[in-house]
């Protein structure tokens, strides 16, 4: 693992059903910036294995091995992008922090990770993230009631994610909110990091101006011009 490079990096955070992929494809068309997706098909593929389908199924079994690999991944993938930037400014689909405050905090709080595993997790992501992973230059929160994550998440009916209640996304809400909100028990690295949170209860995927909303907000929170053919239109936005 190389050492921390220096780059302009933003993580967009949210509960599953959120709606951070088709965010940040929007971010894509609107912002002149680096999109990393997150790795779901290296979650679907080790070996011939759905290590994300085995997480959810049993969750006991598989939660301390999921988390760890979930983090490598991640990194992985952040540095492969950073090393073919073609951007100033990389905009992340969620970070190794809302594993660590929210998924496997979760795990811990439900009994699925033991007391043991959780202070291994715990001690080898402080010394990874403090000597080894990028910083972060702040977060972008989409901050969604759990009732209309679940009717997204059903209305998308993702195999993995069948078992998935309303109760377990109340739950990573609840961690979300402590996290980015709350700001407790935060990791040197990430302390006074800032927030930017947009309320994204509204479908936002097909409503053209509460998306200029969104990417006005985000451009000037963090100083991100709009792409070149994002031009001005009877003082709308309008990205061809």
């Amino acid at each position: 693992m190389s050492k921390k490079k220096t780059m302009l990096t933003i993580s967009v955070e949210g509960n599953i059903g959120a709606g951070k992929s088709t965010f940040l494809s929007l971010i894509e068309q609107w912002l002149d910036v680096q999109i990393v997706y997150e790795p779901h098909k290296k979650w679907q593929e080790v070996g011939g294995e759905n290590l994300l389908d085995k997480f959810y199924k049993d969750t006991s079994r598989w939660a301390y091995t999921f988390q760890t690999y979930a983090f490598v991944s991640r990194v992985v993938e952040q540095e492969f992008y950073a090393r073919n930037a073609t951007h100033a400014v990389q905009i992340l689909e969620r970070s190794i922090y809302s594993d660590r405050y929210c998924f496997a905090k979760n795990c811990f709080d439900m009994a699925s990770m033991t007391a043991l595993e959780w202070k291994l997790y715990q001690e080898w992501f402080s010394w990874l993230t403090e000597s080894y992973v990028p910083s972060l230059k702040g977060f972008i929160y989409l901050q969604t009631d759990p009732k209309i994550c679940y009717n997204r998440l059903k209305k998308r009916n993702r195999t993995e994610e069948k078992s998935v209640s309303l109760d377990y996304l109340t739950m990573i809400h609840e961690k979300h909110e402590s996290w980015l909100i709350g700001q407790k028990d935060l990791e040197k690295s990430i302390q006074n990091v800032p927030v930017l949170v947009l309320g994204c209860d509204k479908d936002f995927e097909n409503d053209h101006d509460e998306q200029l909303k969104h990417m006005q907000k985000i451009s000037e929170f963090f100083a991100i011009p709009f792409k070149t053919y994002c031009m001005k239109e009877n003082n709308r936005s309008i990205c061809l």
